[in-house]
């Protein structure tokens, strides 16, 4: 295998544990940090697979799988996805209608992340399905932000309100939860105004 697999992830601990397990087992790795980067890797190193998580800043899995399954050059590149955020069955459902292979859910377990990993570089390669259009695609991943963020702001006011009873000794490592719950809630809200924007965009142009 000359071509590599290509990893794009944006927490450092999890990128190098997919090239570290991956390079383990005698794969070629490349890595990127999120969608932008992966984008431009892609022309030098034609990888033979891309695993992608979902939720990155600058840009997303979802975008980057439905920019590579619009493109003539990347569409026959299989996908896996990864993500601990995405895991609905219609979260699921989007991402393989995007044309992806497979779809594993974090925290990987490394046995059946190198099962699968070999099983779509050796006999599971499918033919592509057909690439989701612009406005179908930006639909659907409003719809699956918007419910994230529904969750996101219901997580968020619980962990608000068991703060207020806490005693001192254990607020910590939930004031550190919050903090995440706020990060994580202010990326779904950036990336669901990047789609209202672009459908906006989208209809303007019609």
């Amino acid at each position: 295998m000359s071509n590599p697999i290509l990893v794009v992830e944006d927490v450092p601990n999890i990128l190098e544990l997919l090239d570290v397990t991956l390079r383990f087992k005698g794969y070629p790795v490349t890595t990127a940090g999120n969608g932008e980067e992966a984008l431009e890797t892609i022309p030098n190193e034609k990888p033979a697979l891309v695993i992608t998580d979902i939720m990155m800043p600058k840009m997303d899995g979802y975008t980057l799988a439905y920019k590579l399954r619009r493109n003539e050059e990347t569409s026959d590149i299989p996908i896996i996805f990864l993500s601990a955020t995405y895991v609905t069955p219609e979260d699921k459902q989007f991402a393989m209608s995007l044309g992806a292979v497979r779809f594993l859910e974090k925290p990987v377990d490394t046995e059946d992340f190198l099962l699968t990993v070999a099983e779509v570089l050796t006999n599971d390669r499918r033919s592509p399905s057909e690439p989701m259009d612009k406005k179908q695609f930006l639909e659907g991943y409003q719809r699956r932000l918007e419910v994230k963020l529904g969750h996101k702001n219901s997580q968020i006011v619980r962990n608000e309100r068991l703060l207020e009873t806490l005693p001192e000794s254990l607020r910590i490592s939930f004031e550190e939860m919050l903090q995440d719950n706020y990060a994580q809630r202010d990326q779904i809200q950036w990336e669901l105004d990047e789609i209202y924007a672009r459908l906006e965009k989208s209809l303007n142009e019609e």
